[in-house]
């Protein structure tokens, strides 16, 4: 398959397009500012203020979006909703246009869908939350939403982990250097994944034609931050002892401190009921693989 991807060269969308060339397909980067690379067969231009050139593709994935990482400005709040909505509109009218040749939708969304859950768990059926970002996931999958000729499906993704990128470049240090702690009071539900499953995930989506609606890309089994800090401590062989008070990160962080100590208790019953089955399905798998020294 052809498979474009806008938001290529970022950490979930680079993997997303190696797996992709490991199983035989053709990635087709899309880039503000493309150029050649041996990382993709080929790459196109994407922004914005141009509509996307989907000619040839069977499958389009949309990963493109202001990183929500940084303090959350009125300016900041602007982009990352605008990156999002805007860019995923001219996604879907550009495949509106193409009527039936459209290739299949596979939109990025997040687990922010559901706002803060408490103790509750959440699944894909359940519906929107409140908060920033609950409300900018839920314009973004109803701009993926007007292009009606098409398969879609919203990847809702959680807390990335990776070797290489997502939260690990942050925590990873810490977690090394034995500086690590739960934050807040510990007590919040965290629904983590793997970046190698989250492209898995992507994957799995793309090349079932049955598969749509959204998927939640979370492990199984959501762990409160306070064992998914002693998860990353055991990894890391080292203590976990530092915590970050609730009041500091608030006013370190300000709104972004919302992702942080809001509580997220989310499964994956869609992506499990359409036969995904995930390489790390649990915190202490995915800690001793992302934690591991080179």
């Amino acid at each position: 398959m052809n498979i474009g991807i806008t938001g290529a060269t970022g950490f979930i969308g680079s993997r997303v397009a190696q797996l992709a060339r490991e199983r035989g397909h053709r990635a087709i980067a899309y880039s503000r500012h493309p150029s050649r690379s041996p990382q993709f067969d080929e790459c196109r231009d994407f922004s914005l203020d141009v509509v996307p050139d989907l000619r040839s593709l069977d499958v389009i994935v949309h990963l493109a979006g202001e990183t929500i990482m940084g303090r959350w400005t009125a300016g900041k709040k602007q982009r990352i909703r605008e990156s999002r909505v805007q860019g995923t509109l001219r996604v879907a009218q550009a495949l509106q246009a193409m009527g039936e040749r459209a290739p299949a939708f596979v939109c990025g969304s997040a687990i922010g869908y559901y706002g803060d859950t408490a103790d509750r768990i959440v699944d894909e059926s359940s519906p929107a939350g409140d908060g920033f970002l609950a409300e900018v996931t839920t314009a973004w999958e109803q701009s993926a939403s007007l292009a009606t000729n098409t398969r879609i499906a919203f990847i809702r993704t959680g807390l990335v982990l990776g070797r290489n990128g997502g939260a690990m470049r942050l925590i990873g240090p810490v977690f090394r250097a034995g500086l690590g702690g739960r934050l807040g009071n510990g007590h919040q539900w965290v629904s983590a994944i793997h970046v190698d499953d989250v492209a898995g995930i992507i994957l799995h989506a793309a090349e079932n034609p049955d598969v749509s609606g959204p998927l939640n890309a979370v492990m199984p089994e959501a762990v409160r931050n306070i064992d998914f800090t002693h998860a990353l401590a055991r990894a890391a062989h080292r203590p976990a002892i530092f915590p970050a008070p609730a009041f500091a990160l608030k006013l370190a962080l300000g709104e972004l401190s919302h992702a942080l100590l809001d509580s997220q208790r989310v499964f994956p019953a869609a992506t499990l009921d359409s036969g995904y089955r995930f390489l790390f399905p649990t915190m202490d798998a995915a800690a001793a693989d992302v934690i591991r020294p080179d």
